[in-house]
């Protein structure tokens, strides 16, 4: 539904009222994770620098960057060092759901200038780059790799890593199964199984909103990346790229958004999974406050849209305690994890933190 049909009352929250909502969230997690080293066990045991957690932390950099409390890095530390500062599986690993951690070993990094927090990861690329596989052939892998590579960019200035993070980057948009990426439309297809003629109930496309909100949270990231460093014509030729498909991508996630202020899980087809959902939503807000801010966005079309998400996020979403409700579980489509409800705990809680974090810290910085 298009934005201008939305109608509310103007914004009054504070940066001090998102800061403490952030806080109480966040310390709803540490809390129920005390030891940052524990395994996960949903079915099964993994490692806690899974992707889901990985996740989290992204958002736990995000919160130190609004409210530097060392009680954040010594959560962070404790969890990297336990796993010696290396990507799930090894430094041997092409998987991009194991490099999402290195996102957070690399903030590290460029905090303290700690090798063991950089050393390994770079290994970790410059393998995959020597071998040319491990293509990213969902769009979630776009956000967990991405940024790992332009981060290595900004840290070292070779612009091997950002080369090849594009590389991957436009294969996905382009080439995998026709493109992922619909440029008329400004929506990502997840993967090769819902490109059509797979569509919806009705007939439309099949958009899943932390699909898109995945692919628009690791193009913010790039971009910033990107731009920490003077630009030559190769690197300028990425970013304008990337600045296309965000500015493409923020005008159709705006059509979507529900008169509440929150994104359906399907975003073009709300009779088919319609419904309150977080992650999506918190992902939106992290890009939609970031573009305004950097000037890539128009305020006057778009800050209204992010003082809804947050007040619908902090006031439906949030429970008194901290925990997040209207968090799809992990899957790949509208229909995973369904039904997504106020009350139900979803399989996995930190990567819905994490976005809320990523979300909540780019919307403080907006406000203030």
């Amino acid at each position: 539904m298009a934005i201008s049909a939305l109608t509310g009352h103007a914004q009054t929250t504070t940066a001090d009222d998102v800061l403490a909502t952030a806080r109480r969230v966040n310390a709803y997690f540490t809390t129920k994770h005390p030891d940052p080293t524990t395994p996960t066990f949903v079915r099964r045991e993994r490692s806690s620098n899974l992707w889901t957690r990985a996740v989290y932390y992204e958002g736990l950099m995000a919160l130190y960057g609004i409210d530097p409390q060392e009680a954040y890095l010594d959560y962070t530390d404790q969890w990297g060092d336990f796993h010696q500062w290396t990507p799930r599986d090894g430094v041997r690993t092409m998987n991009a759901d194991n490099q999402c951690c290195a996102q957070t070993y690399l903030d590290r990094y460029q905090m303290t200038g700690n090798n063991k927090m950089f050393a390994r990861v770079r290994e970790n690329l410059d393998l995959q780059m020597q071998r040319k596989v491990g293509w990213w052939t969902w769009v979630d892998a776009i956000q967990m790799a991405m940024p790992v590579y332009t981060k290595m960019y900004r840290i070292t200035g070779d612009k091997r890593y950002a080369n090849h993070a594009m590389k991957m980057y436009t294969w996905t948009r382009d080439t995998l199964a026709g493109g992922l990426f619909n440029e008329r439309e400004g929506l990502w297809w997840r993967d090769k199984d819902y490109v059509p003629p797979y569509c919806e109930a009705d007939g439309t496309n099949c958009y899943w909103s932390r699909g898109c909100g995945w692919a628009y949270a690791a193009i913010v990231k790039a971009m910033d990346d990107l731009s920490s460093r003077p630009m030559d014509r190769d690197i300028r030729r990425h970013y304008k790229q990337l600045r296309k498909d965000f500015r493409r991508m923020s005008r159709a996630l705006l059509a979507c958004q529900r008169t509440d202020g929150l994104w359906n899980p399907s975003l073009v087809c709300p009779a088919n999974y319609g419904g309150k959902e977080l992650t999506g939503t918190a992902l939106f807000l992290y890009g939609m406050s970031w573009g305004i801010r950097e000037g890539h966005l128009s305020a006057k079309r778009y800050r209204k849209a992010c003082d809804r998400a947050w007040t619908a996020m902090a006031n439906d979403c949030v429970h008194p305690n901290g925990f997040l409700g209207y968090v799809q579980g992990t899957g790949k489509e509208p229909a995973s994890a369904q039904p997504v409800t106020y009350d139900r705990v979803p399989d996995f809680e930190d990567f819905g933190t994490g976005c809320f974090l990523l979300g909540a810290a780019e919307y403080y910085k907006l406000v203030k």
